[in-house]
Parts: C-alpha cells; sequence; structure tokens
C-alpha cells in the first residue's frame, strides 16, 4: 500500500535565505495548486513598482480606473508576467470560472472581476498579481528537500490584512521560527 501524495494547496511557502534566486528573496507565495503534475503559487508580499491597479484598469480600459489609485498591484512571480490573477475573499465568484483553493481564499484570472472590481461589486477582500511562480512534476518537492523553503498554514489576514513588509516575518512566526535565527546554509538532521 503507497500513501496518497501529499498536497500543499492552499498552504505558504516561506522563502529560506540564501535560496540563490533573487526574484524570490524573503517571498511568501500561496500555493493555489499542487499535484503530481506541479505547482503554481502567487508571491504574495512583493509590490510591483510599476503599476497599481488605476493603471492597470486603465490599460484594459475598464470602467472604474480613477477610484483605484494607489491600490497595489502585487508582482505574483516570473511566469507569464503580462497574465492577472486575484486572489479574494469567498464572497465573489466569477462566472467565467473561480478556483476555491480553501475555505478563505479564492483564485480568479479572468478580465470579468476586474470588470466586477471596477464597477464597486468585487470581492470585499483581494491581492492582485502580475505572474506566478511555476513548478514542473517534483521540482518544488526537490526545493522543499534542499531548504530552500518552509511552509505553513495560510489564512486570510495573512495574505489580504498585513502590509507587504510584514507577511514573510509573520508566516515565520506563525511556526515558531524567529527570522533572526535562520541561516542561509541548509542541513540534514
Amino acid at each position: 500500500m503507497t500513501d496518497a501524495p501529499t498536497t500543499l494547496t492552499g498552504q505558504m511557502l516561506i522563502a529560506m535565505p540564501g535560496m540563490g534566486d533573487p526574484r524570490f528573496e524573503h517571498a511568501l507565495v500561496f500555493l493555489c495548486d499542487h499535484s503530481e503534475e506541479g505547482a503554481m503559487g502567487l508571491i504574495v508580499n512583493k509590490p510591483s513598482p510599476e503599476v497599481d491597479l488605476a493603471a492597470l484598469l486603465e490599460q484594459l480600459s475598464i470602467e472604474g480606473a480613477e477610484d483605484m489609485a494607489g491600490q497595489q498591484v502585487h508582482y505574483g512571480g516570473p511566469v507569464e508576467m503580462g497574465r492577472g490573477f486575484v486572489l479574494h475573499s469567498p464572497d465573489y465568484s466569477s462566472v467565467v470560472t473561480t478556483l476555491e483553493v480553501n475555505d478563505d481564499i479564492h483564485m480568479t484570472a479572468t478580465l470579468d472581476i476586474l470588470e466586477d472590481i471596477g464597477k464597486g461589486r468585487g470581492p470585499e477582500r483581494r491581492l492582485m498579481a502580475l505572474g506566478y511562480a511555476g513548478w514542473g512534476p517534483g521540482q518544488l518537492e526537490s526545493e522543499l528537500a534542499q531548504n530552500g523553503w518552509l511552509t505553513c498554514d495560510s489564512n486570510a489576514r495573512l495574505v489580504f490584512d498585513l502590509p507587504d513588509h510584514e507577511k514573510w516575518q509573520a508566516a515565520l512566526e506563525s511556526i515558531g521560527v524567529a527570522a533572526l535565527a535562520l541561516s542561509s546554509e541548509g542541513g540534514r538532521a
């Protein structure tokens, strides 16, 4: 009898110091999907310096852009950086498709959510990201085994409410790890 593979869907990945990829330095990634075929997640603590929600809606000719000035868009990851994703509270569901990742956090990647946000009919809580982080079959498991990531449970407060600069450390604290105690050198017991 073999054990069923463990899925990390709906969990958070906490980048370890010394990972070696500057795009993921101090990154906190919400995993939207994890299976034998690979994994997909969104970095939730790296604001995009180039674009805010108003500029994005204006670029897409979506009404309501002027009301979104200063609302943050995040760098979701290095894959398909022109593609948008919205993590949001379960009070919203797209007429096209919404992925119910867990009870507290859903994800929609269709244009209708941006149109609804522009009209004031979007989700109560949301995080907009451009691009995503992706892993091929076995790649994430290998990075975990090499101490590239720690994992923790996700929660809506961590994703939506905390300031971006506090999220990584708060995720570490949720599993009892002090950021100052981390070393960039991994080890094996």
